[in-house]
């Protein structure tokens, strides 16, 4: 009977899409009740269809009902109580309507408190065990009873209240809270004991949250009479906040001779000494005591706690307002002078005791002159830095060489990272005014090299005629203590005059790679920079600039607005009166210059770039060409002239890039555009393959004089009209 019963009153449905047993509330299908089915209301002020279609456990995520309660427990077998009054609280879990119920914890309570009904679905007390909670079963100033336990619901939090509300539950007022008897009858009786011994409470937990951590540090020093030479020691003192303690360290310097200690005073309160001496040990106590019976019972004394001290020693200590720079304090005896004090305890005395002045006290003596490090002259034996070397420490170790430099520096590619200039000697020997010398700087490592240019029937042999190495400047002692001075990139220039070993040498001339990379590190070489150059003649020539105007048009009676560059070349040395270098005048000539436009043979070009890239095995014609394809966009066969540079250095093209950038000018259409088809079908040498050619040698400038006048430079005319505008302004 009882299977069959428990059968009729339980279905199997869904809750939260979860296939679970509900109670006999469930309707039949179509939502009809069943027969003999009472429905409970669902009570609510909201209309049906209004609101989220989310399952609970989403729409009711992280929302408990918060009830206050408290049950009454019997207390069997005590005279004191009968019954104990146990406050808890009562949580509804409204995503899955679970339960659970805590009671808090009460001090010295001697219960065991916490948890009291875990979380989980609590079932209705019988007849109706078969159903569980709601949140229709609750509400304020009513009982639930859970597990034959009552509890008694006195009240809730606001979002609960605001909860029932919407659910269509009326609310009840709130119940009164009862007190526990027994709890109340013990905190009468303490509230009107008087202790016989009061506890004198100290309390310093609140300098010690708000100053922790906080040190205030003083520069101090002690002249300690009794030293052998009355040295002062310098002290360091730190105060700290957080408990008014004090420690001192000593700063003890380097070969003193003094022991290393790691604390000069160790941290505690340091007391003011009055003029009697120490106090005995036992003296000075945080309490005093009374003997109430002296030695009449027994010779045993009964003692209390003196509340008014009687006879108590007190004893002062430092403090902060006591410490202040030009202070003498007594550290056990020992007169201490605070002379300093770092920023942090600068704005501490400022914020707090308003102090501005901080002028520290003198007392360290000036420092005694650093005695400069002299190293014994140069022996001869082996280079002078490594020579210097065995004078640094007893393991002498090799001269570091500058590494960076040399990665920097060291021939890259087309990058030679090498001046090559053309001198000859200074001698009144006529077998020694034609020999040509060809001197190379290395900027790697600032070595330089000379080799002679070989002539026929001179009698005299050419080629290496300095091996590669530093060169020191003329005029130096050979064994001295200092290093020597080389020659820089900045003594060599066009009419620089040097002398390597004994032979003096006149620069005449450079290549063309020495001038572009002069110029593009003006701010290396002032010779190179025209903004230096422009300047130092402003300076020279503004007073006559009149005059000089007049010189430049009468060397342009044909008013074509340029001349020559030895007229020009002759205009500027008079005008600064041999204040300008060689190199400088040719800076300004390049600078103001109109080049020369040649017409380079494109079957030699060609021929050039294919023994390239026939030395070094380049055949990827057939994806140099695809790439240059896939960039065209609109198919029209032509590409910017910037692109095809920057694709044929993405494929390592070995072809200098004047030559690169030559034969690109030479496949321009009309509209500056590279037809990069014919231009890959000419770099072809596989398919199409120029015959060999013979080299050209082109001859030295001026080859035939060196002796007389500086070579002639590849430059045409120079416009002098904007060399004025840039000097003198332009005219009206």
């Amino acid at each position: 009977i009882g299977k069959e019963k428990f059968h009729k009153s339980q279905h199997w449905g869904y809750c939260n899409n979860v296939s679970m047993l509900v109670g006999e509330d469930k309707p039949g299908i179509g939502g009809e009740p069943l027969p003999g089915q009472k429905l409970k209301p669902k009570y609510s002020v909201f209309p049906e269809g209004m609101g989220s279609d989310a399952p609970a456990w989403v729409a009711f995520d992280k929302q408990v009902l918060s009830f206050d309660a408290y049950f009454e427990e019997e207390v069997p077998d005590k005279n004191q109580e009968l019954y104990r009054i146990r406050h808890c609280k009562i949580y509804f879990y409204l995503e899955d309507d679970t339960i659970q119920v805590i009671e808090p914890q009460v001090k010295n309570s001697g219960i065991n408190q916490g948890t009291i009904v875990r979380r989980h679905r609590i079932p209705l007390p019988p007849p109706h065990e078969d159903q569980f909670y709601t949140i229709d079963h609750f509400n304020i100033n009513i009982e639930v009873i859970l597990y034959a336990r009552r509890y008694k619901i006195i009240d809730c939090d606001q979002f609960t209240k605001n909860f029932l509300r919407k659910m269509g539950v009326r609310l009840n007022p709130p119940a009164g809270r009862p007190d526990d008897p027994y709890t109340k009858e013990r905190q009468k009786i303490l509230d009107s004991m008087n202790p016989l011994r009061p506890y004198e409470r100290i309390d310093t937990l609140k300098q010690f949250l708000e100053h922790d951590g906080h040190v205030l540090r003083f520069f101090c020093v002690w002249n300690d009479p009794e030293s052998m030479f009355h040295d002062p020691r310098e002290l360091v003192l730190h105060y700290y906040l957080s408990d008014d303690t004090i420690d001192i360290k000593e700063i003890i310097p380097v070969n003193s001779g003094r022991d290393a200690i790691p604390l000069f005073l160790r941290r505690d309160k340091l007391p003011k000494y009055a003029p009697t001496g120490l106090y005995q040990p036992g003296t000075i106590t945080s309490r005093t005591v009374l003997n109430v019976f002296g030695k009449l019972v027994g010779n045993r004394g009964r003692y209390i706690l003196d509340n008014r001290k009687t006879g108590a020693v007190h004893q002062e200590f430092y403090r902060d307002s006591d410490l202040k720079i030009g202070a003498v304090i007594n550290v056990w005896g020992r007169k201490i002078i605070l002379c300093d004090c770092d920023e942090f305890t600068k704005e501490y005395y400022r914020t707090k005791y308003g102090i501005e002045d901080f002028t520290p006290v003198p007392y360290k003596a000036p420092p005694p002159p650093k005695t400069e490090k002299t190293f014994p002259p140069y022996t001869g034996f082996g280079s002078e830095e490594d020579s210097l070397c065995s004078c640094m420490g007893l393991l002498p170790k090799p001269p570091q060489k500058d590494f960076k430099k040399f990665m920097e520096k060291d021939r890259s590619g087309m990058e030679s990272n090498t001046l090559r200039f053309v001198a000859k000697l200074v001698t009144d020997s006529p077998i020694d005014k034609d020999r040509k010398f060809i001197i190379s700087y290395f900027l790697s490592d600032d070595t330089i090299s000379v080799f002679e240019h070989t002539q026929r029937n001179t009698g005299i042999l050419g080629g290496k005629f300095l091996e590669r190495g530093r060169v020191k400047k003329p005029g130096q002692e050979l064994f001295k203590s200092e290093p020597s001075e080389y020659f820089k990139a900045q003594n060599l220039f066009v009419g620089a005059r040097v002398c390597f070993h004994g032979h003096n040498f006149l620069l005449v001339d450079a290549d063309e790679y020495t001038f572009n990379y002069m110029e593009k590190h003006a701010n290396e070489f002032s010779v190179a920079d025209i903004g230096v150059i422009l300047k130092k003649l402003k300076d020279i020539a503004e007073p006559r600039s009149r005059e000089i105007r007049q010189e430049f048009a009468a060397s342009d009676p044909e008013h074509s607005k340029v001349i020559e560059y030895d007229p020009f070349r002759n205009l500027i040395l008079s005008i600064t009166d041999g204040a300008f270098s060689e190199h400088e005048i040719m800076t300004l000539g390049r600078y103001y210059s109109v080049r020369d436009e040649y017409e380079t043979d494109l079957q030699l070009l060609l021929a050039v770039a294919q023994e390239q890239l026939k030395k070094n095995r380049f055949e990827n014609f057939e994806q140099l060409s695809a790439v240059l394809l896939y960039n065209d966009r609109e198919k029209c066969g032509v590409l910017p002239h910037e692109m095809c540079r920057t694709i044929c250095k993405s494929f390592k093209l070995p072809v200098a890039d004047d030559d690169l950038q030559a034969l690109l000018t030479m496949f321009e259409d009309d509209h500056k555009q590279v037809e990069y088809k014919k231009f890959v079908d000419g770099l072809n040498w596989r398919e199409n393959q120029i015959p060999a050619f013979q080299m050209i040698k082109v001859p030295l400038k001026n080859e035939d004089d060196w002796s007389r006048q500086p070579p002639s430079f590849p430059v045409k005319g120079v416009k002098y009209l904007p060399l004025l505008d840039d000097l003198f302004g332009k005219e009206e």
